[in-house]
């Protein structure tokens, strides 16, 4: 592992650091922030994976993540979307390829070698983040935004017991059924749909939910909220009478804006679950 750069941030470390991925078969580069608690011993960790296009940088400087996770003594992890690299392939378009992992294990080609998302964060980076930081992994819990709020759904209703709580900020709430999941599901796993389910997050809700609770936000003047279709995880949570507060936010859109608004109730909604023995 290689340290990219460290600097003093709300009294603790946020880092930039790179290694080599089994996983991935490549180089990964990821955030973290270090509260300065974790001077003393191992600190709760919070995960948040990003959106299409974003890289470990967005989130880590546009979230404003750092402030609240220091007032309540939480590391957060910033992981890339994709690998990356010469040798690993791309498309022209935005939302497939580089900077588009969907947080899947690929099984088609040309993706298949490198685009091993899942294993790469359930796996790989949690496994390199115990041995080389102070954090108690014990206590972790997971968020995201659109595809990543997406990717942090379906990694905690298929890791039951590994996330105290979940959060997302517009996901990409139903893929099997949008332009945003089909196209995608389909490149990386094939056209047998059987093989989509466990990557949908309102699938994963009606078939088991989630072992603890959950919070949502939606903006109301998301541009792309055809293609998110919150209406669904909405339903299915109903339905599925989960714990969990799904809240559509007045004149918000997709942007960091909207994510900074609401980062300090979702670090908040999180310490209180990672605290809560």
């Amino acid at each position: 592992m290689k340290t990219i750069s460290e600097n003093t941030s709300f009294q603790g470390i946020q880092g930039v650091y790179a290694h080599t991925s089994t996983s991935c078969k490549c180089d990964m580069t990821f955030g973290l922030f270090l509260p300065e608690e974790a001077k003393q011993g191992p600190v709760p960790l919070l995960w948040f994976l990003s959106g299409l296009t974003c890289t470990h940088e967005n989130a880590m400087t546009k979230a404003g993540a750092q402030a609240w996770a220091a007032e309540h003594g939480i590391a957060v992890v910033f992981p890339d979307t994709s690998p990356r690299g010469q040798d690993v392939p791309d498309d022209d378009a935005y939302d497939l390829g580089k900077g588009a992992g969907f947080y899947i294990n690929a099984t088609q080609g040309p993706w298949q070698t490198h685009f091993q998302m899942w294993d790469y964060i359930a796996d790989e980076l949690p496994a390199l983040l115990s041995e080389n930081f102070a954090l108690d992994m014990s206590r972790q819990a997971i968020c995201g935004h659109s595809m990543g709020g997406h990717g942090a759904l379906t990694l905690a209703m298929n890791l039951p017991g590994r996330f105290t709580s979940v959060s997302a900020f517009a996901p990409i709430a139903n893929p099997t059924n949008s332009d945003w999941g089909r196209k995608q599901l389909s490149a990386y796993l094939g056209t047998d749909e059987e093989t989509w389910g466990k990557h949908d997050a309102t699938l994963l809700m009606a078939e088991n939910g989630f072992d603890g609770p959950i919070l949502i936000d939606q903006g109301t003047n998301d541009q792309f909220l055809d293609l998110l279709k919150p209406e669904a995880l909405a339903g299915a949570l109903a339905k599925r009478r989960q714990n969990g507060i799904f809240r559509m936010q007045p004149g918000y859109d997709h942007s960091y804006f909207f994510i900074s608004t609401f980062m300090e109730d979702h670090v908040a909604f999180h310490a209180d679950a990672l605290y809560a023995d």
